[in-house]
């Protein structure tokens, strides 16, 4: 397996695990797809948080508070950063 799909897999299990709404993180496919999607498209702090708020927004129509969403994006920039410097 390459260090990009390890990669995956862990933002995945991080991501899905964070369960935001209390609905059980095995309900988060399509959200933690969206997210892994963002996380390798920017590096920007700001806009992951906010773009995770969004993804969530789309899919559930409630508002996950920008300060959850931004400790979850340090969290996967963090991963995604530790992993580059594997590569």
């Amino acid at each position: 397996m390459n260090e990009v799909s390890k990669l995956n897999i862990q933002l995945v299990t991080t991501i899905k695990a964070w369960d935001p709404l209390s609905i059980g993180e095995d309900d988060y496919d399509t959200e933690a797809a969206d997210v892994v999607q963002l996380v390798h498209q920017t590096d920007d702090l700001t806009h992951l948080s906010k773009g995770i708020q969004e993804i969530y927004y789309f899919s559930f129509l409630e508002t996950i508070p920008l300060p959850m969403c931004k400790e979850m994006a340090e969290k996967l920039l963090i991963m995604k950063n530790n992993a580059s410097c594997e590569l």
